[in-house]
């Protein structure tokens, strides 16, 4: 199946590569394909690089000479799959199997012998989604009443930890970044091997993975970034043998190396040699060589680097230890004394006493490790959920973050940790007087992921378009401004945009003859208090500079009672809202949220909550192990009134995981504030501008707004969000610009509302980000609404922002005098308030 019509390479190339290799400079795809070919004394020169790379690697981790693995059991969850790659014997059908699943009771006799014998890991493979292929797998499924394989992955892996103890390692497959959020909490690794990234071993009729949905490259590439996205310890790697070429196998590598850099999440890279096996469709394919092997480990380990673990399986290396090790592998997987390997049962694993001996004899020693890899074990947060820390801890080497060799599991409970509160709990006074400590996080260099692979990823928008189109455009915004959300009339609404000067005028002129035509000359605004109730977070998102780590200066955690106290004092004050957002703090209790909403409503029945971004919503339902629409259902029981639409910033994932990094994707904040408002919980809406965007980002932006405003009806208001830089982590790399111009803001509040009119009447502009007579300026071109007083406002100001953090009244009264019009005090929804 190897395409051999490409010529190899040259001697003379080798050569050139191997010179380069050696010193230590970057190689690319075609040097390293080159590499795949070194035998004889290139190979041993090629073996001889990688070897003194990975050896200061482990000097480098403290650990010199020592190469690892895992004692671990293999628990088969299900052979089902609907998958069908061509060399598989793992996946069969279900007439072969007693049962579609194994039991909770065959999990955990598996694990709980496991235990006994002193291992540590329970590796749980399965095939992907079988309900959606095989009746029996549904079956089996609903009678016992999940929803998905998934969800017994979930509930058997707590079983594991409660029962017996043993640490999971999940491989399930193809993820989504929701389902990855809901299985992190229950394991302290995953994984799922990238293989190739040959599309044509998948599109083709006669690939390896030709009918076999989920491996898909593209596919398997986005879970490795959604795992990085969510901060997963993961294990991926590839398959060497079953068709690809030097060149597509080196772009494998160099994908997994991409995703590293940008999330620092691959624990560990597994270099795999095909074994052909009887009964498969490739039975007749030649397996991987084994120099072949030793020199794709080789350029693997050249390629990432000396912090790299690389992983060769013990037991498709035909006895080749000293060659491997010789290679660059500094660890041997996971090895069971008592379990087979399920996907290659005719190779059995060696004895451990075994493997210590060979890994002796090459020089080295051989240490146990937990299934997460020791860096992070030491390094916790974010990599580690609490409620594993106790399962890990149990197990793990405080100083080393290896095996504690002689330590034996025990079921612990997999429950929340203890509360902690306090902290920098006045910083939302003292932002305006003592500021913050520093103007970034101690961690600043690597939370973030690689900036330069960051910048790699930032697009640049199109041209400002024709007199033409912008003639085109101020005339639709005259007689039909929704019109220019159709895609027909794009190249007009994105000349609107760019417009400037007498054109921008008149854009804004436009805009505000729509406004007083769609709710008259008010100026709305409420009295409210913002409440930020945690500053912890570890999401990472780049543009933010409110998080900050447990241990930061900064960093604090209120109670429920003191976020009770605030919303009484708030309503003393005549405040009708109270809106709660917080970071997405690992050692917050999944109750919190709902404790939050009751303990404000005991207080001050009639306070309106207007809480939880779509962020907190969607990560603490994962946490529970529940819907979003359960989730959802069980705040709105507990009294919460309308959500903020925020976490939004741009609506289109090119550019969302450039600014954010790990949160929610785009359709996941649609599906959260559908659900919402399908429940009868309205939102506000908002979009976050002037950073890494363009104005073809907005334009989409906005159409999804309007679609979902047209499905459900359920958004209250726009807010728009000028990126304040000063602090912005993506600013102080120098990625992102330092905020939006002048201009853009004038045409971003104008183009809201023209684009939204009809479906959303109520815009907003931020007093906090543009300050009082920016704010002005933008009721004059289309805005009705000042937001609120907040009275207390910690995110805009702890990015920089000079504006306050609290607004009276008075003040916004005169904010809107200024712009020569009248204010009204609403309420929430945009009523009424109390007398």
């Amino acid at each position: 199946m190897v395409d051999r019509t490409v010529p190899g390479p040259t001697d003379a190339s080798v050569r050139r590569a191997l010179h380069r290799a050696a010193s230590g400079r970057a190689l690319d795809v075609d040097e390293a394909a080159a590499l795949l070919a070194a035998r004889g004394g290139a190979l041993d020169e090629l073996l001889d690089v990688a070897g003194a790379v990975r050896d200061a690697g482990l000097r480098e981790a403290g650990r010199p000479g020592v190469v690892t693995y895992s004692k671990k059991v293999f628990i088969p969850l299900t052979r089902l799959c609907r998958d069908r790659c061509h060399y598989c014997t793992f996946a069969t059908v279900p007439h072969r199997l007693p049962a579609a699943f194994l039991d909770r009771d065959e999990v955990l006799a598996i694990a709980r012998a496991g235990a006994a014998q002193g291992c540590k890991e329970a590796l749980f493979t399965l095939g992907d989604r079988p309900e959606e292929r095989w009746p029996a797998a549904r079956q089996w499924l609903d009678e016992r009443g999940y929803d998905s394989t998934l969800d017994y992955l979930r509930a058997c892996a707590v079983a594991v930890l409660e029962e017996t103890g043993l640490l999971p390692h999940l491989n399930p497959g193809v993820l989504s970044w929701s389902e990855l959020q809901r299985l992190k909490p229950v394991a302290p690794s995953m994984g799922m091997m990238l293989e190739t990234t040959a599309t044509r071993l998948w599109s083709e009729p006669g690939g390896p993975h030709f009918g076999s949905p989920d491996k898909e490259p593209a596919v398997r590439l986005r879970v490795l970034d959604d795992a990085g996205r969510v901060g997963v310890p993961f294990t991926t790697g590839i398959l060497i043998g079953i068709g690809e070429t030097p060149a597509e196998r080196v772009d494998a590598i160099f994908a997994i190396r991409r995703a590293h850099r940008e999330y620092g999440h691959l624990q560990e890279v597994i270099v795999q040699n095909f074994r052909a096996k009887p009964d498969t469709a490739m039975r007749g394919m030649p397996d991987a060589e084994l120099h072949d092997l030793a020199a794709t480990v080789a350029v693997a380990r050249v390629l990432l680097g000396p912090k790299a673990r690389i992983q060769a399986p013990p037991n498709l290396i035909a006895g080749e230890y000293a060659l491997l090790l010789r290679a660059g592998i500094d660890d041997w997987g996971g090895v069971s004394p008592l379990t087979p390997d399920h996907v290659n049962p005719e190779r059995p694993w060696p004895q451990i006493d075994e493997l210590a001996r060979h890994t002796e004899k090459a020089g080295f020693t051989l240490r146990e490790r937990l299934t997460i890899y020791p860096e992070y074990v030491r390094a916790g947060d974010p990599w580690l959920d609490p409620r594993l820390l106790p399962h890990v801890g149990a197990l793990a080497d405080p100083a080393t973050g290896l095996a504690v060799e002689e330590a034996r599991p025990v079921g612990r409970p997999w429950q929340e940790p203890d509360e902690t509160y306090g902290g920098r709990t006045d910083l939302h006074a003292t932002i305006d007087t003592t500021g913050r400590t520093g103007d970034r996080r101690g961690d600043f260099d690597h939370v973030y992921g690689d900036w330069s692979e960051v910048a790699g990823k930032v697009t640049a928008g199109g041209g400002a378009g024709t007199d033409r189109d912008l003639r085109a455009g101020l005339g639709l915004a005259a007689d039909d401004p929704a019109a220019l959300l159709e895609p027909r009339h794009a190249d007009a609404a994105l000349a609107l945009f760019a417009a400037d000067g007498p054109a921008l005028d008149e854009l804004c002129r436009l805009a505000d003859d729509v406004r007083r035509a769609a709710v008259g000359d008010d100026v709305t605004y409420v009295v409210n208090r913002n409440i930020n109730f945690s500053n912890v977070c570890y999401v990472g998102c780049r543009f933010c500079a409110f998080a900050q780590r447990e241990r930061d200066a900064d960093a604090y955690r209120l109670s429920v009672d003191q976020v009770a106290d605030r919303a009484e004092e708030a309503w003393a004050a005549g405040a009708s809202e109270v809106c709660l957002q917080g970071g997405i703090d690992p050692k917050l209790p999944v109750t919190v949220y709902a404790d939050l909403v009751r303990a404000i409503k005991a207080r001050v029945p009639g306070m309106h909550v207007h809480a939880f971004s779509p962020m907190e919503i969607v990560t603490a339902a994962a946490k529970a192990g529940v819907s979003v629409r359960e989730w959802l259902t069980g705040l709105r029981e507990a009294g919460l009134d309308t959500i903020p639409g925020t976490a939004a910033e741009i609506l289109d994932d090119d550019v969302r995981w450039v600014l954010t990094k790990g949160k929610l994707p785009a359709a996941a904040w649609v599906d959260v504030v559908g659900t919402a408002h399908e429940l009868g919980i309205r939102s506000s809406s908002t979009m976050m501008y002037g950073h890494v965007d363009h104005p073809a980002q907005w334009l989409a932006h906005f159409r999804v707004l309007a679609g979902l405003q047209d499905r459900t009806g359920g958004f209250t208001e726009f807010v728009a969000l000028p990126f304040v830089h000063t602090n912005a982590p993506i600013y102080l790399a120098g990625i992102a610009r330092p905020g939006p111009t002048w201009r853009e803001n004038r045409v971003v509040h104008a183009m809201a509302r023209l684009l939204l009119h009809g479906r959303i009447d109520n815009i907003q502009c931020s007093w906090v980000k543009l300050g009082d007579e920016g704010t002005a300026a933008m009721l004059r071109g289309g805005c009705n609404d000042l937001g609120g007083t907040l009275m207390e406002e910690t995110i805009s100001r702890m990015a920089g922002s000079g504006n306050g953090s609290a607004r009276t009244e008075e003040q916004l009264i005169a904010i809107a005098t200024a712009a020569g019009r009248p204010a009204r005090k609403r309420t929430t929804a945009y009523g009424s308030p109390r007398p």
